[in-house]
């Protein structure tokens, strides 16, 4: 005689279920990854361009600024401060500045 068992299907469900979480916690991290990652590469950016800035200056005028407001307002640079620290150190006006930048968490 013929009877109809009903499969049991949690197995199948719980399966989906834990794959679907697994692969939103790899999205999750990936994204958080190459967030991270594009912040250093902009600290890099910013280095580059506000050393670019003070040899500039110095070509100009013959002395390194000694301020990085110096810059920003007659050299047209823009820091983003909200995302980053910067810290800018001259020792002397014919010596290049220290320039320091680290993305804010």
């Amino acid at each position: 005689m013929y009877t109809d068992k009903k499969r049991k299907r949690w197995p199948l469900a719980l399966a989906a279920i834990l794959t679907a979480a697994i692969l939103v916690y790899g999205f999750w991290m990936f994204a958080g990854g190459s967030r991270r990652n594009a912040k250093e590469e902009g600290a890099v950016a910013l280095r580059a361009a506000i050393q670019n800035c003070a040899q500039q200056c110095y070509v100009v005028e013959g002395v390194y600024p000694s301020e990085l407001s110096y810059m920003e307002e007659h050299y047209g640079l823009q820091v983003n401060h909200d995302d980053y620290y910067v810290t800018y150190e001259v020792f002397a006006s014919n010596l290049p500045p220290e320039v320091a930048v680290v993305s804010k968490p």
